[in-house]
């Protein structure tokens, strides 16, 4: 089967379409042709080997993984002997290992059926950053019908989903975003947009009872300025920062910084939940979240969907067809 792989850390150049063996399922593992997969920062970051504090758990010199891709949408080839809920021909979506290739395994748990008024591509580009946002605001920012949130960085893969679960979950939505997402985030549901290229969010005047910080953009004394008094910010993103702590350098600070204020800072990486991903798949069923897809690219120019992604400016999910 045809799959990218790297031998190298690197830029994205680093990224090579191969031939390779077929992995096999085996337990509790799931087969799946895969028809669309996505491309999100944690796949950046494992490409380019930074920030290099994380390099024991990456590899030293080289990737210990070298196929990259967690996002998935596809049919099921095979299964293993433990799997009970799937079987041959079924469509489904979810996490996996390696799922920029033909074929990728994935733990049973990790899958769901896929929604039928979805398209693969679409439904490729739900699980990592669907759930970080469902996450982010239900677990980690306890959001309740009412509250005032702000989405700071709501026109990319998390900010997206974010602007319509929040939305979903009764929270009156300020979203932030530049000039040319303005409309998008308006679209999505947002009831009040800032956009940052004219307006410093920190400064309108307006308190907020949850923060969900995609961009990390601002320090915590100007994100202290917007929340309430026992608001939560929540950190799910931030600039790529130096080469030792990448985005890690902002978070710390942030954490540091709030350490003796009312406030609550929480940062998290999401899980991949049977639960969740189910609890996504009926709002999808429902219309209620719908999946933004700037850019979709076949297998043989991934390297090019990472190239966009690092640049920053991606309007929703990145998308790789197979």
């Amino acid at each position: 089967m045809q799959a990218i792989v790297q031998d190298r850390f690197g830029p994205p150049d680093v990224l090579e379409l191969r031939e390779i063996d077929e992995p096999r399922a085996g337990g509790d593992e799931v087969l799946v042709r895969v028809r669309a997969a996505s491309v999100n920062p944690a796949d950046w970051y494992a490409m380019t080997g930074m920030p290099w504090v994380a390099r024991p758990t990456m590899g030293l010199r080289k990737p210990k993984i070298n196929r990259p891709g967690l996002d998935l949408a596809g049919v099921v080839a095979a299964v293993g002997g433990e799997v009970t809920r799937f079987k041959p021909g079924d469509e489904v979506f979810g996490t996996g290992a390696g799922t920029l290739a033909e074929c990728a395994t994935a733990a049973e748990d990790a899958l769901v059926g896929k929604p039928a008024n979805l398209s693969f591509e679409q439904a490729a580009a739900v699980p990592v950053a669907g759930l970080t946002a469902l996450q982010g605001l239900r677990d980690k920012g306890r959001i309740q019908p009412g509250h005032q949130v702000l989405i700071n960085g709501a026109s990319g893969g998390v900010g997206t989903f974010a602007v319509q679960l929040a939305k979903a979950l009764g929270a009156e939505v300020t979203a932030v975003c530049s000039t040319r997402n303005v409309e998008t985030a308006r679209s999505l549901g947002a009831d009040r947009v800032v956009d940052y290229t004219r307006e410093d969010f920190t400064r309108t005047g307006r308190r907020y009872d949850l923060l969900l910080d995609v961009a990390g953009s601002r320090p915590w004394s100007a994100c202290q300025r917007v929340l309430e008094p026992r608001a939560t910010l929540v950190l799910v993103g931030a600039p790529k920062g130096s080469r030792l702590l990448g985005p890690l350098g902002h978070i710390a600070k942030v954490s540091l910084a709030s350490l003796r204020a009312g406030q609550k800072v929480v940062f998290f990486i999401s899980e991949s939940t049977r639960e969740d991903l189910t609890a996504l798949r009926e709002l999808l069923e429902a219309g209620t979240v719908t999946p933004v897809v700037e850019r979709t690219y076949p297998l043989r120019e991934a390297a090019h969907a990472f190239r966009y992604l690092g640049e920053g400016h991606a309007r929703g999910k990145l998308v790789v067809t197979v």
